[in-house]
């Protein structure tokens, strides 16, 4: 769980602490460009491809883990 808060913050480039009950969403840093950052991170460490409209659904830092996870 270390490594994808790492590799989460690093896709984001988030600097604060990111805790796994966080809404990600309301961080400073969030964007499109940051979407497009944790989607390619996903793929790219998890071998994960979710939809965006799946992805909408995601409200908390763990709810991205569990679905980079669920294999």
């Amino acid at each position: 769980m270390d490594k994808f808060i790492k590799l989460f913050a690093e896709a984001i480039e988030r600097e604060d602490e990111i805790k796994m009950e966080d809404e990600f969403r309301e961080y400073d840093e969030w964007s499109s460009i940051a979407y497009i950052s944790v989607i390619a991170m996903m793929d790219e460490e998890y071998d994960t491809q979710i939809e965006e409209a799946d992805f909408k659904k995601l409200r908390t830092v763990q709810a991205v883990y569990d679905a980079c996870t669920k294999k």
